[in-house]
């Protein structure tokens, strides 16, 4: 495989693309107090829903809203288990996990390997023919376009409006907030379920654009977890969070550049070492923040603390 540089650039922008959303779409929900485990299955679950009704109806633009509704409905039922009857928002989370997982796998076994629609690249004219920044941000799908614009609106609305304000506030003093006429429970439904639909989004990204289709095992199965690990990465700020993404989806580009180069080593070993390679940079980032006086000047820029209220259910009085 001969890879150019604006290729193998543009390949990690589309292959990051729904871990980016995936990841904000988190980054959000536990900025508000909550953690939503259920990435994993929810991605899965939007993934075949999204595939399903784009085909059945011949629509893509239904098959990522049906997906996006997916990733929504999950989402309440964490909302309605944890939030309003105070249930651990862990367990729920798991428990979601393996529910939505063999949900699809169920559900979709009938249209596992079928074809279906795909999204197309949609090349801006002009901007797509400059040399490397063409191919690099000008040469995709929606979908990855989409990611882009979501990094600085979600880090402008966080850190530049009264509402994310309240979503911060929230995420770090519930009981504060409710008695300056804040009501913490409904902004965590708000941005759990504004999460979810951003984890639905990434599943159908998956299914009808970075890896078309459906079937068992789908390409998509253990992104959830590292979305997950990517929020703390980036210290639950968005922009550090897709920059995390981006990093893994290097690691996925270097794999697919290193099979070429060295043919004789399995190929699933190039499929599955950006996950520990992954796991080694944030065991990396975990010690930075143990040893604040000593670390390096890239993970001083990747730490952060994590919501006060982060996984402790609410007690409205």
């Amino acid at each position: 495989m001969d890879m150019s540089i604006s290729v193998f650039l543009a390949g990690i922008a589309s292959s990051a693309a729904p871990l980016v959303l995936a990841a904000l779409g988190e980054t959000l929900t536990e900025k508000s107090g909550v953690i939503n485990l259920s990435l994993d299955g929810a991605i899965l679950l939007s993934a075949m829903a999204g595939f399903v009704v784009a085909g059945q109806t011949g629509s893509l633009a239904s098959g990522f809203a049906a997906a996006a509704a997916t990733g929504m409905l999950t989402a309440l039922v964490l909302v309605i288990i944890s939030i309003y009857l105070g249930q651990s928002q862990v367990a729920v989370g798991f428990a979601l996990t393996f529910l939505c997982r063999d949900l699809a796998y169920f559900l979709g076994a009938p249209f596992a390997r079928t074809a279906g629609p795909q999204l197309t690249i949609a090349p801006i004219p002009l901007l797509a023919n400059i040399p490397i920044i063409g191919p690099l941000f000008f040469q995709h799908s929606l979908i990855v376009y989409s990611s882009f614009a979501a990094i600085p609106l979600i880090w402008f609305f966080m850190y530049h409006t009264p509402p994310g304000l309240i979503l911060r506030c929230v995420g770090e003093n519930p009981e504060g907030c409710w008695a300056r006429g804040i009501r913490p429970r409904v902004t965590q439904t708000i941005y759990t379920l504004l999460g979810g639909a951003l984890i639905g989004l990434a599943g159908a990204a998956f299914s009808l654009a970075i890896k078309p289709g459906w079937g068992r095992p789908q390409g998509c199965e253990g992104i959830g977890w590292i979305a997950l690990a990517l929020v703390i990465f980036g210290g639950w700020h968005p922009l550090r969070v897709a920059f995390g993404a981006y990093l893994f989806g290097f690691l996925q580009m270097l794999g697919i550049l290193l099979q070429d180069i060295f043919p004789t080593v399995p190929a699933q070993i190039f499929q599955v070492a950006p996950f520990p390679l992954m796991i080694f940079t944030l065991v990396l980032v975990h010690l930075s923040r143990n040893n604040r006086g000593k670390k390096l000047l890239l993970l001083r820029l990747l730490s952060g603390d994590p919501p006060g209220a982060l996984g402790k259910n609410y007690r409205q009085a």
